[in-house]
């Protein structure tokens, strides 16, 4: 068997059982005060409630299209069909479940000390990626051993995409809502301070941040690196020669998205120990784990791959993730420019604010979109499609750095 099918595996494993400890870790933390437990389980009941009839009525739909994928294209498509589904599901699940235990256990963290509060948000949103990666690797791996044909990986990508569209469009839609509705109601027509608990639309407005932000976000991630992985496996064929009938067997090109993603998510678990605080820099303590993690995965694509034509494409694929990183940061954080700007023409009134904001919201789109077509380029002069595919793939090897940015401000 290729080593980078059993690599993928165990990688799958481990990164389910660095999931189950980080779960584990965060359980034992104390939950705070009664008044703290109160919100917390209103939002918990409320979120549990939205997830649960979002997914029986999805379920309708999943089940219609199986027996339709089944009798047009093949039962064995069909089938991977429903495990992706499930799978991007049940992503959406443990990251929306672990979430809502997480946030008032980092409030209550932040009593203690600012570190203290990074260290349970950050496992929180280590929680989700590891979790989405370690299925995705595992579920992406078994599909390609056991029947070793494109199709069936693309009904199983399917079945992630579709869970994907509904929870992440279902889950925003609905936070929104809910965020206009306790903003209009409460704090303009009654007075009621912003996320005062008081007011009922404040705890739907967090509910919905709990399923179109960590549970969408989850199902989201599932599909985006199951299906870069699949993608990258696909164009392998024109790479190797392969007909469309059939993978290679063992081919080392069909197997190498694979090995790349482990490697990542690897790094990642480790860089995970590394989101220590000097000063009160939060993002600082986030840059250090994303360099470990990133440093980790050089080395590891180095010695996996040597100095070759694929290794040159991840590199191009780590610098654009730090490179969007750091853009991101600069047009969203309030210690540079863009945000301060807004500010101050929020001063003047709500038509200069709305002007600035949009202008620098425009702004902000074309730097990552100029780094985005510099990457492509480099990427495919390195080694043409496939090593554009490949630059993907090291972009999403790297779950807790997507994630736990993400999380920690949802807890903030």
């Amino acid at each position: 068997m290729d080593f980078s099918i059993i690599l993928s595996i165990l990688t799958g494993l481990v990164a389910l059982g660095a999931a189950g400890f980080f779960v584990y870790s965060i359980l034992q933390e104390p939950d705070g005060t009664k008044k703290m437990n109160e919100v917390a389980l209103a939002i918990r009941e409320g979120a549990n409630a939205y997830l649960k009839r979002q997914y029986s009525t999805v379920a309708v739909f999943v089940f219609i299209l199986f027996l339709i994928i089944g009798f047009a294209v093949g039962w064995s498509v069909a089938f991977a069909f429903i495990v992706g589904s499930v799978l991007s599901a049940l992503a959406g699940f443990i990251g929306m479940s672990i979430s809502v235990r997480a946030n008032v256990k980092t409030a209550q963290a932040a009593e203690k000390s600012l570190q203290k509060a990074l260290d349970v948000s950050t496992r929180g949103g280590a929680v989700t990626g590891i979790t989405l990666v370690g299925l995705g690797l595992i579920g992406v791996t078994v599909f390609y051993v056991l029947f070793h044909n494109p199709l069936v990986l693309i009904g199983f990508g399917f079945g992630a995409s579709l869970i994907s569209l509904f929870a992440r469009v279902g889950g925003g839609i609905y936070t929104k809502a809910a965020d206009v509705g306790a903003d209009l109601v409460g704090k303009v027509e009654k007075g009621i301070p912003e996320d005062d608990p008081r007011n009922p639309a404040v705890i739907a407005d967090n509910v919905g941040d709990n399923v179109g932000d960590c549970a969408g976000m989850a199902a989201d991630l599932f599909e985006s690196f199951v299906v870069t992985i699949i993608a990258a496996m696909l164009l392998s064929i024109s790479v190797s020669g392969v007909g469309l009938a059939g993978f290679q067997s063992e081919s080392m090109f069909t197997t190498t998205p694979l090995a790349v993603a482990s490697i990542g998510v690897l790094a990642s678990i480790v860089g995970t120990f590394f989101f220590k605080l000097k000063g009160t820099k939060i993002m600082s303590a986030l840059y250090k784990g994303v360099i470990v993690s990133t440093i980790l995965a050089l080395i590891g694509f180095f010695i996996a791959f040597g100095w070759t034509y694929i290794f040159e494409a991840l590199i191009v694929g780590l610098i654009l993730t730090l490179s969007i990183f750091f853009v991101t940061e600069y047009y969203t954080s309030k210690d540079y420019s863009p945000v301060q700007g807004i500010a101050r023409a929020a001063k003047t009134g709500a038509g200069t604010n709305l002007i600035q904001g949009l202008a620098e919201g425009m702004q902000s789109v074309a730097v990552p979109l100029v780094l985005v077509v510099l990457a492509i380029i480099a990427s495919f002069e390195a080694g043409g499609i496939y090593g554009v595919s490949l630059a993907a793939v090291s972009m999403l090897s790297f779950p807790s750095s997507h994630s736990s940015p993400q999380y920690l401000q949802h807890y903030q």
